[in-house]
């Protein structure tokens, strides 16, 4: 196994607010809650930015090899 570094352009595919929460409600998985969860269920990944890069929070790529990511909207 490696570590593979991919850089995306975050105006490959850009959605109007409205867009987003047309797929948010169209979404048919239903949404629990649960209790206390250990850290090990968290998957944490880690981030390193340096000055005026941005914190990634979450990742996924879905199995037709999309990405989505969450990142803080302030630099740091």
């Amino acid at each position: 196994m490696a570590i593979v570094r991919e850089t995306l352009d975050p105006n490959a595919a850009a959605y109007t607010d409205d867009e987003i929460v047309g797929k948010v409600n169209a979404a048919t998985a239903s949404i629990t809650r649960a209790d206390a969860i250990d850290a090990d269920s968290l998957n944490l990944i880690k981030t390193s930015p340096v000055s005026g890069e941005f914190k990634i929070k979450a990742i996924q790529r879905d199995a037709t090899g999309k990405y989505a990511f969450d990142y803080d909207d302030t630099a740091v």
